[in-house]
């Protein structure tokens, strides 16, 4: 069989999908493209073979009976192929761990601490999908989530992961290092905007109920900017606790004042019911749950500490260390 005598693969595609639906338009929506670009590779096709697939009508169109048995053939070959991928991926798929995630929790918990679990289970080749689409456990390649929510997944596992709190954090050079003391002392520097973080909840919970939200500045659309614009000292940023540990305990960031504001999203971890029984998806629950728990350890430890023993618990103690090993470098602090 000479293969060269195929027509292109995408030609072949666009062609049944269109000769199922007998429409160009709802094959080029199945299709992710334009209904120019189905038209023309049909017409490509056709000149290729040297017949007409389809007659048409205006915008309608309608297979010729020589389409009609070019399309059942066509379609009978394609559900092969497809057969013969499927068992491919399936005997690989155990071997495969999909996470699904938010980019900046991704970006700013889980990539710091990912090496323990990597190192401890070798035998899994595991995905982390930074996105901020919600998962479609019926239709996406995804073993389980990590979403940032209210926790109303119907028809899945879902727990509770991490509550989360909101607080000022700014760079310890921020303003030359004369740093805002109270609540009332934010009038005076540019605070930093997100969509996710408002700060309007956090100034009704430091007693400032009557100053609205801000309005000026640059408006940051995703947290991990947010908190790297603040560290860079453009300005004080309303940050989650879950984003911003990292950078307080290594002295990049500074927390202020102790007031937390309160978050009405919290962070699930969710799966179809029956993947909680893999021992894939057992051994990332195991993980992160641990990982969540020394995270809250750290946490108390590094904004107790004040801005000069986080950064030597930085330089002391690495994100693997234990929590009674951060205390222990806490304490050795003048």
């Amino acid at each position: 069989m000479d293969l060269r005598q195929l027509p292109a693969l995408n030609a072949v595609k666009a062609f049944e999908a269109a000769a199922r639906h007998e429409s160009f338009s709802r094959a080029a929506d199945e299709l992710f493209v334009t209904h120019g670009a189905v038209s023309h590779q049909i017409r490509a096709l056709e000149a290729e073979l040297g017949v007409s697939l389809f007659a048409r009508d205006g915008k309608r169109v309608r297979l010729t009976e020589t389409g009609r048995r070019y399309a059942a053939q066509v379609r009978a070959a394609l559900m092969e192929l497809a057969d013969a991928t499927r068992a491919i991926r399936a005997g690989d798929r155990e071997r495969r761990l999909v996470v699904s995630m938010l980019s900046s929790f991704a970006a700013r918990w889980v990539t710091p601490r990912i090496g323990s679990f990597i190192e401890a289970h070798p035998q899994w080749d595991l995905e982390l999908l930074s996105t901020n689409a919600l998962t479609d456990f019926a239709r996406d390649d995804v073993d389980l989530a990590i979403r940032f929510g209210f926790g109303k997944y119907p028809g899945l596992h879902a727990e509770l992961l991490l509550d989360e709190i909101f607080f000022p954090a700014c760079s310890p050079n921020f303003n030359g290092g004369k740093l805002p003391q109270t609540p009332a002392d934010l009038a005076k520097v540019p605070l930093l905007r997100s969509d996710d973080e408002l700060w309007r909840p956090w100034f009704d919970a430091a007693g400032l109920t009557d100053w609205p939200e801000p309005k000026r500045g640059v408006l940051y659309q995703d947290s991990s900017n947010l908190l790297q614009a603040a560290i860079d000292g453009q300005g004080v940023a309303l940050t989650r606790r879950s984003l911003a540990m990292h950078e307080i305990a290594a002295g990049r960031l500074v927390r202020l004042f102790d007031v937390d504001g309160p978050s009405p999203w919290q962070y699930y971890f969710i799966c179809p019911p029956q993947m909680l029984e893999t021992a894939r998806v057992k051994a990332f629950r195991d993980w992160v749950f641990d990982e969540v728990g020394r995270f809250r350890q750290r946490f108390d430890l590094a904004c107790e500490a004040g801005p000069a023993a986080s950064a030597r618990l930085a330089a002391e103690v690495t994100t693997e260390a234990t929590p009674e090993a951060a205390a222990h470098a806490l304490r050795a602090t003048p």
